[in-house]
């Protein structure tokens, strides 16, 4: 062992407290990122498993061979293939079995007459597949569906819905159909397919109500005879399907569906989660660096007492990397094991909360454990090497002096370079949000302002700290003064220790901004776009939900209440060859009800072969009233269409809008997704709504909600998403408490004799916790006003920069509200850190104090 490595050892075990804030900063960044990557790799590997088990009887399906994916979906439409192939398909050689897979929307009522699920997974419903090796799922009780209203349903869908076998309850197809529970099924052998809900009936059921027509499946499943692999039953089937038709193999169907899950919820939650690892070990990345900092400072004695007696300066600076490493790799070994326990406890957690997590062991992988261990190792290297270099540089006389000043707070060069940094960030800002629309300028922006941030800190902070803490002279008298002096004795220290919270809650006020500015935005859309009173609605987003009977409307227009009702349904079709989400509905009664901007043209007679679309799409499409556009539908035909109307406004319309007449052709399961009311005058809006509610009861009592209702449960997603992102980003605040109490406490160890001195002259022990804790508080305050104005400006350029990369107008908005919460819990933090060393500081023996050198 050389003399470098003894050293550090030696080191490490006189002043192991001093690393214990680092050691715990390292292991729950290592934790978070370790765990995250070993929950993505088991529900990947759980998805795959149970996808594979439920379809392991089906060795080929068969389908329409194209989709229409429309922007911003993962997976398409495709045509139906008709149920007649079934007879065909079964006379191929090798074929043992084969049976029609009708499948469409399908929301169960539970037993309290709320729907069940609808909230992002999808409502299934099907014909039950009396093949048990074509069935996906498992009988488990009762029998299969054998008459009409006859139903199957996954267990985990009863337990939710409290409904037992025997229960009657309705089933939304979006029209309302009374069904009886008569048997209770499995997904591969679990409850559920996580959250999806599923009805399994019979198949004349499911031909009559979900499917525009009968002898119509989405799919035909096909099982092997004996001997028979799956790529040579495609081969065999393959010659005998019609055009347009195409059979894939069981295990590509398998992995199609498992992809499915993962772009649609394995990538993005795993994606997020990684996003705050990123930003815990970033946080934590100060944290280290400001105790190596402070221990290099604390040991510039030693240094040079070490390099007056011969000590090279790469053996000092081999030293502290040393201890860094040693450091680095215990707490990233533990945060390895921490990570397993933490994706444990996620495994046991997400069932209790209603999200089954598939049985299996947990996935550790090489990648998992190596990766968290190398950033782990990296972080903490990476941050301990100014320090280490710094105390390399000591040089030997440095061991006759009493102690260094800290300038970095008058320093010219770093206001220079700061405010050069922070004009560049708003000069790339401002470009990216305004000038040239540019969501990569923008971030670009967004990270040099940051990086202003961290330069311009020691600057900063001499400014802030005497603002910030002026009052404490007046309120707190010499206790005040004292805490305000100490927080300006390091202007750098106390910038690094404050940048750790900044980052924290500059993410946090971001996001809060952000999802103000999301809610700011669909009040303002409701507002210019609704003209109705209310709305009936579905409390869905993603694919969940059934949508509305497309009769509801005309039921509501026939009220002596109602002076308008008109449905809005979705439609999917290749404009010009190009995906598009197309809007089914009463042209007339829309343009009543929604301010579509000015329009050209006119929306009365598009008729069966008319479309209307916004004059951001005409622009796009260069198209004009008059022009012609194709249309190609998921049923393969293609007919074209006049522009008869071009409208200004989108957001609640959508961009194409045809008739019911014109969509009739070619539709499948018909449903709206919202159906807007307006009231004749005279009517008030509590009469005209229970009006509204009685009729909409015969139709699967959807909600019926008032404007401003509308508008806060379509924003609701995001109150969901800001408690996520709060939840996640504790871990990130937590960093930052230790880093600050981890500061504190290596300063009182470096101020023990001052502390003594001032117990000697009269302070009292609470006098010096209230120092302390005051200290606490004020660079928690420098990091808390730095984070929220970094986050306002932050969240402003995100907003900003979607609504450039948007066709729709976002709206900007400060929520004062939650940013004085966010505030409040960024001083309490401080207050709390500052507990623990305020405490440790009191304890000090006086007369040894005072003797410490």
């Amino acid at each position: 062992m050389n003399a470098s490595v003894r050293l550090s050892a030696s080191s490490l075990r006189a002043h192991k407290r001093r690393f214990a804030g680092t050691f715990l900063a390292v292991f729950l960044g290592v934790a978070f990122l370790a765990g995250t990557l070993v929950m993505g790799d088991t529900l990947r590997a759980s998805f795959d498993t149970m996808f594979g088990n439920a379809t392991s009887g089906t060795d080929a399906v068969v389908r329409s061979a194209d989709a229409i994916t429309t922007p911003g979906e993962s997976e398409g439409v495709r045509e139906p293939v008709a149920t007649d192939l079934v007879g065909t398909i079964e006379k191929v050689p090798g074929v043992a079995a084969a049976a029609p897979n009708i499948q469409g929307a399908g929301q169960l009522i539970g037993r309290n007459g709320d729907p069940i699920g609808g909230q992002g997974p999808p409502t299934l419903a099907g014909n039950w597949i009396t093949d048990p090796e074509l069935n996906a799922y498992r009988l488990a009780d009762g029998h299969a569906p054998r008459g009409p209203g006859e139903v199957v349903i996954d267990r985990g869908t009863a337990e939710r819905g409290d409904l037992k076998i025997g229960d009657t309850t309705t089933l939304r197809t979006p029209d309302p159909v009374k069904v009886t529970v008569v048997g209770l099924a499995t997904f591969g052998g679990e409850d559920g397919m996580a959250q999806v809900t599923f009805t399994g009936m019979t198949r004349a059921d499911a031909e009559k109500y979900l499917t525009a027509a009968p002898g119509e499946a989405a799919t035909i499943q096909v099982r092997a005879g004996p001997g028979v692999s799956q790529q040579e039953l495609v081969d065999e089937l393959t010659p005998v399907l019609p055009e347009g038709v195409e059979a894939i193999t069981g295990q590509e169907s398998a992995e199609e569906n498992t992809d499915m899950i993962s772009s649609q919820f394995l990538s993005v939650f795993t994606t997020l989660l990684l996003v705050f690892s990123g930003v815990a070990l970033l946080v934590a990345t100060f944290s280290i660096h400001n105790t190596f900092a402070i221990v290099v400072a604390q040991r510039t004695r030693e240094n040079a007492l070490l390099r007056a007696l011969g000590a090279s300066r790469r053996q000092v600076t081999v030293s502290t990397l040393v201890e860094a490493s040693a450091v680095a790799v215990i707490a990233s070994a533990a945060g390895l094991a921490g990570g397993i326990g933490i994706a444990a406890g996620l495994q046991a957690l997400f069932p209790a909360i209603g999200f089954p997590f598939p049985d299996g062991d947990l996935v550790i992988s090489g990648l998992s454990m190596a990766l968290p261990l190398a950033v782990g190792v990296v972080v903490c290297l990476g941050s301990a090497l100014l320090p280490a270099v710094r105390a390399g540089r000591t040089a030997p006389l440095a061991a006759l002096r009493e102690t260094a000043v800290d300038t970095s707070g008058a320093s010219r060069t770093r206001a220079v370079t700061g405010l050069a940094l922070i004009a560049l960030a708003l000069g790339v800002t401002l470009t990216g949000v305004l000038a040239s629309p540019s969501i990569w300028l923008a971030a670009t922006g967004a990270v040099l302002a940051l990086i202003a941030f961290v330069v311009l800190g020691p600057v900063a902070s001499t400014t802030a700290v005497r603002v910030l803490g002026g009052p404490l002279d007046r309120l707190r008298g010499v206790t005040g003064g004292l805490a305000r002096r100490n927080a300006l004795r390091s202007p750098k220290r106390t910038a690094a220790t404050a940048s750790a919270l900044m980052i924290g809650v500059a993410v946090v006020s971001l996001f809060t901004v952000f999802g103000a500015s999301l809610k700011a935005t669909m009040d303002q859309t409701v507002a210019r776009s609704f003209a109705g009173d209310v709305a009936i609605s579905t409390p869905s987003f993603g694919a969940g939900g059934s949508g509305l009977s497309p009769r509801l409307a005309d039921a509501v227009q026939r009220l002596p209440e109602v002076d308008t009702a008109v449905g809005l349904g979705r439609g999917v079709a290749e404009v010009d060859g190009k995906g598009r989400a197309l809007t089914v509905t009463d042209p007339v009664a829309l343009e009543r009800t929604f301010d579509l901007g000015e329009i050209r043209g006119s929306m009365n007679g598009l008729g069966a072969d008319g479309i209307a679309i916004t004059e951001n799409e005409a622009g796009k499409q260069h198209l004009k009233t008059g022009d012609t556009a194709r249309l190609t539908f998921t049923d393969g035909r293609t007919q074209t269409f006049t522009v008869r109307a071009v409208y200004g406004r989108s957001e609640l319309a959508g961009d194409y809008v045809i008739t019911r007449d014109a969509w009739a052709p070619h539709r499948t399961q018909d449903a709206d997704t919202l159906v807007a009311v307006s009231f004749k005058d005279g009517v008030g809006t509590d009469d005209g709504k229970a009006a509204v509610e009685k009729a909409a009861a015969q139709y699967g009592n959807p909600e019926v909600q008032t404007r401003d209702e509308y508008a806060q449960s379509a924003a609701g997603g995001i109150d969901m998403m800001l408690t996520l992102v709060y939840a996640l980003l504790a871990l990130a605040v937590l960093i930052a408490l230790l880093g600050i109490a981890n500061t504190l406490t290596l300063a009182i160890h470096e101020r023990t004799r001052e502390l003594g001195l001032l117990r000697a002259v009269g302070q009292t022990r609470s006098q010096l916790r209230a120092m302390v804790r005051w200290e606490s508080i004020l660079v928690a305050a420098f990091g808390t006003v730095g984070g929220l104005a970094l986050g306002a400006f932050l969240g402003w350029v995100l907003v900003e920069a979607s609504d450039g990369a948007s066709d729709s107008a976002f709206a900007f908005a400060m929520p004062p509200l939650q940013l004085t919460v966010v505030a409040l819990v960024g001083l309490t933090a401080g207050a709390l850190a500052g507990l623990r060393p305020a405490r440790r500081a009191a304890r000090l023996d006086v007369l040894r104090a005072i003797a410490t050198e």
